[in-house]
């Protein structure tokens, strides 16, 4: 592999077309790893744990946020602690005979406030939604009021969620 004139990793071979972005050293695996695991702590303490300056991890951590490998924090809410005990996931086709079917239903679903998440796929179902509210009352307000008035739904199949197995984002570094 060599650099092209943008700074990323080109395959010379001619059976190999592909573009690596980026390439991390065993260094920045590590960072990422404990970035991970304790994603509070401080950019010191993280040093002090990597055995490493914190001057030396910022620069680290600067090259790691501009070349997109880090792209920020999050705050991660527990929603069933402020009182939302009912999560659907619903599978959605869209009408594709409409030139603006994903555009429209995706604003439109934007903008309720229980829609937590929006995917689309390819294949049978095109987009899911992931749906929260505080009790099934709730939830078929939700469906009734906003769900069932989002633009070009052709099909749509209710998923009740009954348990969360596994909900790791961490990568195996």
């Amino acid at each position: 592999m060599k650099r092209n004139f943008a700074n990323q990793w080109v395959c010379s071979f001619a059976f190999c077309s592909i573009i690596v972005r980026f390439m991390l050293d065993d260094t920045d695996r590590r960072i990422l790893r404990h970035m991970q695991s304790a994603p509070s702590l401080s950019t010191p303490d993280l040093a002090d744990q990597l055995g490493m300056t914190s001057a030396r991890l910022s620069r680290r951590l600067d090259r790691l946020r501009k070349t997109g490998v880090l792209r920020g924090v999050r705050t991660k809410v527990d929603w069933r602690a402020l009182g939302y005990e009912v999560e659907v996931s619903l599978r959605v086709t869209l009408d594709k005979t409409q030139p603006r079917a994903f555009d429209d239903f995706i604003e439109a679903a934007r903008s309720i406030a229980e829609v937590i998440e929006i995917q689309t796929f390819l294949g049978r179902v095109d987009v899911r939604l992931s749906v929260v509210a505080l009790e099934m009352v709730h939830y078929q307000q939700i469906y009734r009021d906003h769900i069932l008035s989002l633009p070009h739904i052709a099909d749509i199949e209710a998923l009740m969620h009954v348990a969360r197995i596994k909900s790791d984002e961490s990568l195996p570094l």
